[in-house]
């Protein structure tokens, strides 16, 4: 490592460690749950706290022509905006997020919780770790770095919403009104993203799209004991299996919606092949499966195309099924299905999500009740390679931190503000990146980052963002 990235690299231990992991730390305990999932939200007040928080940690931070204010409008979830005044040429906009995933403590290990920091070396556990309380953090002190170092920076402006787990639906209207602030960007970066392994420094080049909604199915008003109703009236559960057969091969797993597909050319089987080679097994060996259980791929490269380019269905939440231990022998008036669609990136998600829409509620099976009621939606994102000096300065400063290239990869998760910041401003460079990895566990019990990555990819967002206003290592 030459002399200058490893004085950043020896700076940035010291600020994540002193500074940046304590109030880290300090988020995790706020539950700060996503509109979505917590429509009391501004009564509650715990994204305005989180803000609070990240405001609070920014006014030690010494950073030098900064200015910040929180923005809201109709009522919709608050957006911090921060400015950065540049040293040098260029315009850099950075995003990240501060509302969470809900979360079941029952599920997380012992001696784990979901609002409770702990570090267990190399990881930091708590909800909202990864994802994405970290982002902030990180591109605050990578500008931090160089300032001290006096290397010249871009403008830098911050972009933190509250609304990114519910598919950022409150974030268009302030992209409207906060244009004159956002200014025209050489470059975005996401730090919300990852990649296979925590050895190489990765960058996103796609992203998948998503669509999700609630499927019903009702046959009556009220329960009906089951030995009266059975032969003479068709479940509901029964229905919904039926009507899910319309959207999905529940053989093969396959999406039956043709505007859900996107060709699949050879440049994407050659990268695929390409990250099979370096990724080798990990990536089904990072999912905590039952023993039993085998992969739907045949090849790891047929998995990363199955993971990254085509659509899937999920269904990721019930209603109207009691628990087991309280499941009386009744027929159930209804049942409603939380159904969460992955769409690779080329698909209209407004479109489809009006297909889907069609396809489940017409003509339904023994005339029940049924309706599909559309909650997100968001397009996928696919941008070009990085150029220039951009470029360069991500290879050297990541050669010189791991000993190896960077990489580029695809991202089956959703980023929606990708989408939109690409439609707004078609010329920028994007850098989609950050610290998540194997085990992470983004979203689900026992959520960590990794703190050695995050302390690496600070120094490597230095270099990069020094590069848009000339210089670099």
């Amino acid at each position: 490592m030459d002399e200058y990235l490893q004085s950043l690299m020896s700076r940035s231990d010291e600020i994540w460690e002193d500074s940046i992991l304590p109030s880290l730390s300090e988020f995790i305990e706020i539950k700060a749950l996503s509109p979505l999932f917590e429509p009391k939200w501004a009564e509650i007040g715990e994204l305005d706290k989180t803000i609070d928080l990240f405001c609070n940690w920014l006014d030690d931070q010494g950073i030098l022509g900064m200015k910040y204010e929180t923005h809201r409008i109709d009522g919709k979830s608050p957006v911090l905006l921060v400015t950065v005044d540049g040293t040098g040429p260029g315009e850099v906009i950075f995003y990240s997020h501060l509302d969470k995933q809900p979360s079941k403590p029952e599920l997380w290990s012992d001696g784990l919780h979901p609002l409770k920091a702990v570090r267990r070396d190399p990881w930091l556990y708590g909800r909202g770790t990864i994802d994405d309380g970290y982002g902030g953090y990180l591109c605050a002190t990578s500008v931090r770095l160089l300032q001290e170092a006096g290397i010249p920076h871009p403008r830098c402006t911050f972009l933190i919403e509250t609304c990114e787990e519910s598919g950022s639906f409150d974030l268009p209207p302030y992209l409207d009104a906060l244009t004159g602030e956002l200014g025209n960007p050489d470059m975005i970066v996401v730090m919300d993203s990852g990649g296979p392994d925590y050895d190489h420094i990765w960058m996103t080049e796609a992203l998948r799209g998503l669509v999700s909604g609630t499927l019903s199915v009702k046959v009556s008003h009220e329960g009906i004991h089951s030995g009266n109703s059975g032969g003479s009236i068709p479940s509901s559960f029964r229905i919904i299996r039926e009507l899910l057969d319309r959207v999905e091969d529940s053989k093969t797993g396959e999406v039956l919606i043709p505007e859900m597909h996107v060709e699949i050319g050879e440049d994407v089987q050659d990268k695929a092949k390409a990250l099979a080679e370096v990724v080798g097994g990990s990536i089904w060996e990072q999912f905590p499966t039952v023993d039993t259980l085998v992969p739907v791929a045949s090849t790891t490269e047929e998995m990363i195309i199955a993971m990254n380019w085509e659509p899937t269905l999920c269904v990721i939440g019930v209603d109207g099924i009691p628990p087991v231990q309280v499941a009386g022998n009744v027929l159930r008036t209804n049942t409603d299905l939380k159904l969460s669609f992955r769409i690779p990136p080329g698909v209209d998600s407004e479109g489809v999500i009006s297909i889907v829409k069609e396809i489940l509620e017409d003509d339904p099976p023994f005339g029940a009740e049924v309706s599909f009621t559309p909650d997100s939606c968001a397009d996928g994102f696919h941008a070009p390679p990085l150029q220039g000096k951009v470029r360069d300065a991500i290879h050297e400063s990541s050669l010189s931190l791991t000993g190896l290239p960077p990489l580029a990869t695809w991202t089956g998760g959703t980023i929606p503000f990708m989408a939109m910041m690409q439609r707004k401003y078609p010329e920028a460079m994007f850098l989609c990146t950050g610290a998540s990895g194997p085990g992470n566990n983004a979203h689900g019990p026992d959520e960590k980052l990794h703190i050695p990555s995050s302390k690496r990819l600070t120094v490597v967002l230095s270099s990069t963002i020094s590069a848009i206003s000339g210089s670099s290592s």
